[in-house]
């Protein structure tokens, strides 16, 4: 059996305001809609302020693993938009470099946890261990790679 304030209800608003918002006129209605798309736009702003001011802490090194890592998704759709432009005939060629780029910017990400100072689980790891890592695996990567263009 429902509660009352569940009759009282009409998609989740009180039934006072769903009343209220179709008896207004369109006018009304468009300023009440303005108005939640301002808040939804000053909320989006604080978001991305704190988003600014979180990120201005990140240490440099971490920041360029990050241009790099955007430079490989980057790369990964814009080979993606020339075969949906101009087609897929060396269908080989379109996979080994989608996957080139998809699993660099992996252990890209994956250099980023280790050496981030911050992550507590590789704190003993030392940065140039995890660069090494990084550099053979890319080198294992790109040699299956190689293999698989024939």
């Amino acid at each position: 059996m429902r509660s009352a304030s569940e009759h009282d209800k009409v998609e989740g608003f009180p039934v006072h305001f769903a009343l209220n918002l179709v008896l207004v006129s369109s006018e009304s209605r468009s300023k009440v809609l303005l108005a939640m798309a301002r808040s939804t736009s000053k909320d989006a702003q604080a978001l991305l302020h704190s988003f600014r001011s979180a990120y201005a802490a990140t240490p440099t090194n971490l920041k360029i693993i990050d241009l790099y890592v955007g430079f490989a998704v980057f790369t990964a759709l814009i080979q993606i938009a020339y075969i949906a432009i101009v087609g897929s005939f060396p269908f080989n060629a379109f996979l080994s470099g989608l996957l080139s780029c998809i699993g660099t910017a992996v252990l890209a990400v994956c250099l980023r946890i280790q050496v981030n100072r911050e992550n507590k689980e590789f704190k003993d790891l030392p940065p140039e261990r995890a660069f090494a890592d990084f550099v053979l695996c890319n080198l294992v990567l790109h040699l299956v790679i190689m293999n698989f263009l024939g």
